[in-house]
């Protein structure tokens, strides 16, 4: 058995339930499902389906069917949902899987109406990705499906004052008054947030489930969405650098005095970037915020520890608030949750 790795992820599932419960809250009288692509955001799939099943979550979204086959089997009820379809490749496996596919062109659904099993169809609202447009739906392409779930997708649900958001729930509400479906989404976290005639029958989180908020300036978000992901990195040396000299790549921190540092197991190998490089109260160790000296490096970061007792060995606390971090690093939250490299121990409570 390898050692444990110098490198944590705490992960706090109460937070990831109770910001399900106010997503759903949100949604009204519409269901709550879960987006869990790219293995949960990068927490982990697996738990987080555990512990959103326990707490009443019904629907699950991923991207492909490697990554809906990795989540077999499901709890009694639940439902998963492809959303990039089925390609002539995935067929045998969609076959022997109870998910969904999410149909998405015309080939796809010549591919998938013999077997008589049921779907769900994308729509183009005006995001221009995947889905079929308008007039796609006024043909009979989709006659003879059985569909699950009419859905759309927002292009700038993060921006709660853009009027492409109020083009596109007019337009898909149009739209689904013409194609029969068992429901209608379109709202994924942000879309949730702008209000309830963006809920329809379900709703599909992903980013606020883990933490993220999607319109920072709201103080109603910042209160209620709760951080589920903790870094937590190892020292591996405390070393005392003279006035004068220079930490890190580049060379882009001068000491102005002699000071204390401690070099941490983490850096953009990690998925902690370069944007974080000279950060002020990035870190910090019982209670006391502490600044990166220097540039991030692949492997490793400099802390300024200055007259925290800091040792070798000890554990220091990497803020990782996703809406600051994500404008100190001009990255979105998105980028830093899914970011997250696969050298953490994840470490669920």
């Amino acid at each position: 058995m390898p050692p444990p790795t110098p490198l944590r992820l705490d992960l706090d599932g109460d937070a990831l339930v109770s910001n399900w419960r106010w997503l759903k809250s949100r949604g009204g009288t519409a269901a709550c499902g879960a987006a869990v692509k790219a293995d949960g955001y990068g927490l982990g799939a697996r738990q987080v389906v555990d512990r959103l099943t326990t707490a009443g979550c019904r629907d699950f979204f991923v991207a492909t069917w490697a990554e809906a086959e990795a989540l077999m089997p499901l709890a009694p009820g639940a439902a998963m949902s492809v959303l990039h379809g089925v390609r002539s490749q995935d067929m045998e496996t969609a076959l022997a899987s109870p998910a969904r596919p999410v149909l998405n062109t015309a080939e796809q659904v010549v591919r998938w109406k013999p077997t008589g099993r049921p779907c769900d169809v994308m729509v183009d609202t005006g995001i221009n990705r995947l889905g079929f447009s308008a007039e796609d739906l006024q043909s009979e392409l989709l006659d003879g499906l059985e569909i699950e779930t009419l859905m759309s997708h927002l292009a700038c649900a993060d921006e709660c004052g853009n009027a492409q958001n109020e083009k596109q729930r007019a337009s898909f509400a149009g739209l689904a008054a013409g194609v029969a479906a068992k429901r209608y989404s379109l709202a994924n976290s942000g879309g949730i947030c702008l209000g309830a005639d963006y809920a329809f029958d379900l709703t599909r989180p992903g980013l606020a489930l883990y933490g993220g908020v999607p319109h920072p300036a709201d103080e109603t978000q910042q209160a209620a969405l709760q951080q589920v992901a903790h870094i937590a990195a190892q020292v591996l040396q405390v070393r005392d650098v003279p006035a004068g000299g220079v930490v890190g790549y580049g060379a882009t921190y001068t000491a102005q005095a002699a000071e204390r540092v401690a070099i941490l197991n983490i850096g953009y190998a990690d998925g902690y970037l370069r944007g974080f490089s000279n950060a002020l109260g990035a870190v910090s160790f019982e209670g006391q915020l502490l600044d990166l000296a220097g540039r991030v490096s692949m492997d490793l970061i400099a802390v300024r520890i200055g007259g925290a007792r800091v040792k070798e060995g000890d554990w220091l606390d990497v803020d990782y608030d996703l809406p600051e971090a994500a404008a100190r690093s001009s990255l979105s939250q998105y980028e830093l949750l899914t970011g997250l490299g696969d050298r953490f121990e994840r470490r669920w409570a």
